[in-house]
């Protein structure tokens, strides 16, 4: 794989063709579970293992699966791989595995994982299909972050509200100390579509912005072709 390849991939992962904002697949998890920034970014890990083995799974079977039958058995190796997620979070995080609940076993499901399987790795090599897994699992999980953390500040007026379920010990942040009231939508159903919105909005706008400065930016210009005396002129001074 080459750099101006690599760097596609990342660019298209993480922003071109980001799942939640540009894609608009998997709103589900991602409007039901972003609470919270703890709970967002950590569905949005479970995703990203997934995703990067089912993609190199994939990728390497691709040769060796019918056609006709190839959705089965991707869903066939999503969900083994979704079910030893389910059972490593419940071995290890108990606590964040009650909270998030049945939303673990829904990334079979899950439309982004599906769709990168289907449109990418049952047509590339293993390397740029597990690249493209993680840089798209990555574009969801900032995503998940970003949208969890507005979510959180607004609502609760809190950050990393739950942490103490992966770290022991630790604690949320008081970003607007414990008088403040907390702004009730925020946190419920309407306001993921709210925060959602406007995030696809400011996406649309910096997308926008880029293309209008691409387009006043000149074209590189060719260097001009040699005459034949100035080809002439550099031969007679070689020789």
């Amino acid at each position: 794989m080459s750099p101006q390849q690599f760097r596609d991939i990342s660019w298209n992962g993480l922003w071109k063709q980001n799942p939640g904002l540009a894609q608009l697949l998997g709103l589900c998890p991602i409007l039901a579970i972003s609470t919270t920034m703890v709970n967002a970014v950590s569905l949005g890990i479970a995703t990203v293992l997934v995703m990067t083995v089912a993609n190199l799974a994939v990728s390497g079977l691709r040769n060796f699966v019918p056609y006709e039958i190839r959705i089965p058995v991707f869903i066939l190796i999503i969900a083994a791989l979704v079910t030893m997620v389910d059972l490593a979070f419940n071995a290890y995080f108990h606590d964040l595995y009650l909270v998030l609940g049945i939303f673990i076993p829904l990334i079979v499901t899950n439309c982004i994982v599906l769709a990168r399987v289907e449109a990418y790795a049952a047509k590339n090599d293993p390397l740029t299909s597990t690249v493209d897994g993680i840089m798209m699992g990555i574009g969801l999980v900032w995503v998940l972050a970003l949208l969890g953390g507005l979510r959180e500040l607004l609502g609760a007026g809190t950050l990393f509200s739950g942490i103490e379920m992966i770290i022991p010990g630790a604690s949320a942040w008081s970003v607007f100390g414990d008088d403040y009231p907390g702004f009730l939508i925020a946190i419920l159903p309407p306001g993921a579509f709210f925060a959602l919105g406007v995030l696809i909005a400011v996406f649309n706008v910096i997308n926008a912005r880029l293309a209008a400065r691409a387009r006043r930016q000149p074209p590189p210009t060719a260097p001009a072709p040699a005459t034949r005396a100035e080809d002439d002129g550099e031969a007679v001074a070689a020789g």
